[in-house]
């Protein structure tokens, strides 16, 4: 069963978590740790980036991201790496995405900070263990809620699947063009994109059109922006043209 009819089944639960009156379950009151099924509220939560990397247990995390979803994601991928649940993890962390565009309630919810903390944590931790979530996603999410950035998870979880294609070695290319690619000039600018990128064992293309381009293509992908558009070409030209000649 899909998280979002997961959710929705569990709506009268969710709702009657989050009336002022809900007091939290005894399992909140054991220590509490990112990684941890007995995950409980406590002064380093909000390091947990930090306190998972410091772990005796070598994982290397195979991107560099940076900023504050890119801290996040790295921590979900050491921990997930760590217990052996990588791809649950994915799949769980893509799921809630998705059920936050799809249930006006818990889209609410993830966004509102005005809802207490305590109580953010407890529906959390509630709502995912009734839709049998691993430990490591409920507690991930249970982090977030305690430090205010569950409107954040969309963006983490893009972070966190750059860190699973990369592991894999699968790169998402996304190429723009006037048209659409014809198979054959597709499967050459795979070839040419495998050998191009180190480490590549698969590479996925996302083909978009955008006539205003007039030619040419565009690629994108990680970081990277190789445009080579008939429009950018134009716009240079012109501007080298706009330029005084030297004397």
């Amino acid at each position: 069963m899909a998280i979002s009819g997961r959710i929705r089944s569990g709506l009268p639960l969710f709702q009657r978590i989050l009336r002022p009156e809900s007091s939290l379950p005894r399992i909140w009151a054991a220590d509490r740790s990112f990684g941890n099924p007995n995950f409980v509220r406590s002064e380093g939560s909000r390091s947990f980036a930090s306190q998972a990397k410091a772990s005796p247990a070598k994982v290397k995390v195979p991107l560099t991201l940076f900023g504050g979803s890119g801290n996040y994601a790295s921590a979900l991928f050491i921990a997930a790496t760590k217990a052996n649940v990588l791809d649950k993890v994915e799949a769980e962390i893509l799921d809630v995405v998705a059920a936050s565009k799809k249930s006006p309630l818990f889209s609410q919810f993830i966004k509102d900070l005005s809802v207490p903390k305590e109580t953010r944590v407890k529906a959390i931790f509630e709502l995912f263990s009734e839709a049998g979530f691993s430990d490591v996603t409920k507690n991930f999410l249970a982090v977030l809620a305690d430090n205010g950035r569950l409107k954040n998870v969309e963006r983490i979880a893009q972070r966190f699947v750059e860190l699973t294609m990369a592991h894999k070695g699968e790169v998402k290319v996304r190429v723009t063009t006037v048209i659409p690619l014809p198979e054959a000039e597709e499967k050459e600018l795979k070839q040419t994109l495998k050998a191009i990128l180190e480490g590549a064992k698969n590479v996925t293309i996302e083909q978009k059109i955008d006539p205003s381009i007039l030619g040419g293509l565009v690629v994108e992908f990680g970081q990277k922006v190789f445009d080579m558009s008939i429009k950018t070409r134009a716009m240079q030209m012109e501007k080298f043209l706009r330029e005084p000649l030297s004397g």
